[in-house]
């Protein structure tokens, strides 16, 4: 069947450059990775893969008792004194992953 449908989709440039890189690797292109997911979506009626929230939620600060914070904190003053450090620079790297 000839492809005559187009799609256009809005994502976050440093997502789609991770993503074409991976495909890249693959010899993908993003065009048939999007053809492939659409036909799986159709296939299995659904989202082909689990979508479901973390193990851990981050803690929000203002859902901690004063206890609970003081806690937080506690660790936190235990992990600078045991070496447990990390530059901005790591901090950065891993939300971006």
């Amino acid at each position: 069947m000839a492809k005559t449908s187009t799609v256009f989709a809005r994502v976050e440039p440093e997502v789609k450059a991770q993503a074409e890189e991976v495909l890249s690797e693959l010899g993908i292109p993003m065009s048939n990775a999007v053809s492939m997911f659409l036909k799986q979506v159709a296939l299995q009626r659904g989202i082909p893969f689990e979508i479901k929230l973390p193990a851990e939620a981050p803690l929000a600060y203002n859902a901690l008792t004063k206890a609970q914070f003081d806690a937080e904190i506690e660790k936190g003053m235990t992990d600078i004194e045991r070496g447990r450090l990390y530059s901005a620079n790591e901090v950065e790297a891993e939300m971006k992953r």
